[in-house]
């Protein structure tokens, strides 16, 4: 974005929240100034949830400005967000106070700065979240703790409406209760969408209030986007409760205080909104900073304080990557074999736009079925679909599919049905979200499903091939799909036969082997074989994207003509490829066997722009090069 991004400085919320004494036009104040650093921030990274950090700005400026006792002390009370979404809102809340350095403001989702969802390692985050459903869970058990070590706080967690999907939470409301824990008060910024679309044409809440009472709470409700009525209800909280948790229903709009990004603003007909996550177009910006210092200087003016004094900082323009999206190329193949593969059915956990099955979904509506955030139920669903003789394709971001089901996977497995489970998202990249979202650890929990083949190709002419598999496979298949665009480098290598657990060379070269699955790794492959060239090493590389199978004769020619043989994976190193392959060759009984390197992650992944976190782990073409080229000199 050419056009220069404004902020507000940190003096700037001192010298407001100093001169302003009436509460509640303090709590105004703050929150639009939090709004315009959070709009500086999500533009600046290129990517953020602008629309749940608006929503819950009002209630975050109550909160930490008139409600809680001592907060970001040890022994203060205690705030944080379970579906972390409305993280960059946040911080810029915790920035405005002085709790967070204010240059964190230009590093929103780099390496060593602000993680796209909250994580303990910053500064007033007590739990890492992103990963829905966990916060009063979590809660119950810092008040616990608390309660042993004879200290009384109060803890507040923000959950999203659409997080209430969730199974865990209602597992975690009568334990609360049980435990009498009027120390706990849980706000849902009830702002009717979750992440694609209205929450009423996904999975209805019903009567919200009702279910709660019925699990013993006490219930309140009140505008989340009016402080004084916020202020009203805490107020409540405090005289008429005691001995019971309390869910306050904040009734909020999501991204309020912004007619650009308000969902008030959206079109009759129009289903999706836009806002949810990624960076404003440079129009959508210029409109929005335009109303948020309006709303600002109408504040200050009617308490007598002159104009904002605001900072403009050249914006950090990232090139926009080139390449196809294997999501959407994906929901094109499904699309098309579901014309003559009527037994065809999709099954998607409110992620819709990001799996690829717009198409799918507007072409046969009848054999689309939206699960919401759910993902334990989908995948039970789709087990009775394939008990009625349908081939249910699942789908959600790998992070979540592979792991909240997992039981749900085993026991569609233990039934012998085909299921198609296809994980977006997979892998290292995109690292901004942040680890919540960074599906390193999915070939390790599913590796071992009984008639569970794992598959993860590389490029769009794979992809196809992939979805004909998954068609005549006799067995269940777990798609792995990278969700960055596919460079150019693996776009090239096009597509082979699919044959399960064998590979093909894809750049030839001599008896030092590297194989990987899927395009980050095998592109990053390809260039750090260009630059060993320098060092006279021609690297072979084999795209194997079998994840879970090897063949054994293929892998005994293979390593025939290997001196070293390096497995490359966008994974953690214990569980994955990896480990198939170096098993495979020890059961093989191969006469000679090569030299054996594991590359992979080893510690949680990282946050930060691609660049970063591939090299942050050692998984960019110099860190590939230079470990691929160090185990060549250890022999």
């Amino acid at each position: 974005m050419p056009h220069p991004l404004r902020r507000v400085p940190v003096r700037e919320f001192e010298r407001v929240l100093d001169a302003i004494g009436e509460p509640n036009e303090r709590a105004r104040a703050f929150a639009a100034l939090c709004r315009m650093n959070t709009l500086y921030m999500v533009t600046r990274a290129g990517s953020g949830h602008l629309g749940s950090s608006f929503s819950a700005a009002d209630l975050v400026a109550q909160l930490l400005l008139q409600e809680m006792h001592e907060p970001g002390t040890d022994d203060g009370d205690v705030y944080f967000s379970s579906k972390g979404h409305d993280a960059p809102g946040l911080y810029a809340a915790l920035i405005g106070l002085g709790m967070l350095p204010e240059e964190d403001l230009h590093r929103l989702r780099r390496l060593g700065g602000l993680p796209g969802h909250p994580d303990v390692h910053t500064p007033h985050m007590p739990f890492n979240t992103g990963s829905l459903g966990m916060g009063v869970s979590k809660a119950k058990g810092l008040i616990l703790a608390d309660r042993l070590r004879s200290l009384r706080r109060r803890v507040f967690v923000t959950m999203g409406d659409g997080e209430l999907q969730e199974g865990q939470v209602w597992e975690s409301l009568a334990g609360a209760v049980h435990h009498r824990m009027d120390e706990l008060t849980l706000i849902v910024d009830h702002n009717k969408i979750q992440s694609d679309t209205w929450i009423r044409d996904v999975s209805d809440l019903g009567d919200l209030e009702g279910k709660f009472r019925s699990h013993g709470w006490g219930v309140l409700r009140c505008d989340g986007n009016d402080v004084a009525a916020l202020a009203v209800a805490f107020g409540e909280r405090r005289e008429r409760f005691t001995g019971v948790p309390v869910v306050l229903i904040a009734d909020t709009v999501k991204g309020g205080g912004c007619a650009t990004f308000a969902a008030t603003s959206m079109p009759d007909d129009e289903w999706r909104y836009r806002f949810h996550s990624g960076a404003p177009s440079e129009e959508d910006y210029l409109s929005a900073h335009a109303e948020l210092v309006e709303v600002a200087g109408t504040i200050l003016a009617r308490n007598g304080l002159g104009e904002l004094e605001l900072v403009s900082e050249e914006p950090r323009v990232a090139p926009r990557p080139a390449g196809e999206r294997l999501p959407e190329v994906y929901g094109e193949v499904l699309l098309d074999r579901a014309g003559t593969h009527p037994g065809i059915v999709a099954l998607d956990a409110d992620l819709v736009l990001d799996t690829g099955l717009i198409p799918f979904s507007r072409a046969y509506p009848d054999r689309f079925f939206e699960c919401g955030i759910a993902e334990q139920d989908m995948v039970s669903t789709a087990g009775g679909l394939a008990a009625g003789g349908l081939l249910p394709f699942v789908h959600s971001f790998s992070c979540f599919l592979h792991a909240r089901p997992n039981e749900q996977i085993y026991n569609n497995a233990t039934e012998g049905r085909r299921v198609v489970y296809v994980g977006s998202l997979a892998g290292l990249l995109p690292a901004g979200p942040g680890h919540s979202h960074q599906a390193v650890r999915d070939v390790a929990a599913l590796g071992a499903v009984p008639g569970l083949v794992m598959l993860e190709p590389a490029n769009a002419e794979e992809l196809t091939a992939a979805v004909d598999f998954c068609l005549e496979s006799e067995e269940s298949v777990y798609l792995r799909l990278a969700s960055v665009p596919v460079p150019a480098e693996s776009a090239a290598i096009g597509s082979g036969p699919l044959r399960a657990g064998r590979g093909r060379t894809v750049r030839e070269g001599d008896r030092v082997v590297a194989v990987a699955a899927g395009p980050v790794v095998l592109t990053q492959l390809l260039r750090a074989a260009d630059l060993l060239m320098t060092d006279g090493i021609r690297l072979r590389v084999v795209n194997l994207p079998w994840l879970n199978r090897v063949d054994e004769q293929w892998l005994t020619e293979l390593a025939a003509e290997a001196d070293t043989l390096v497995v490359v994976e966008n994974h953690y190193r214990h569980g994955g490829q990896a480990d198939t392959v170096a098993r495979a060759l020890l059961e093989a009984r191969v006469p000679r066997l090569p030299d054996f390197h594991g590359i992979g992650l080893t510690e949680v992944p990282v946050c930060g722009t691609e660049d970063e976190a591939l090299d942050a782990h050692g998984l960019s073409a110099p860190r590939l090069a230079e470990q691929i080229l160090k185990a060549v000199r250890s022999r």
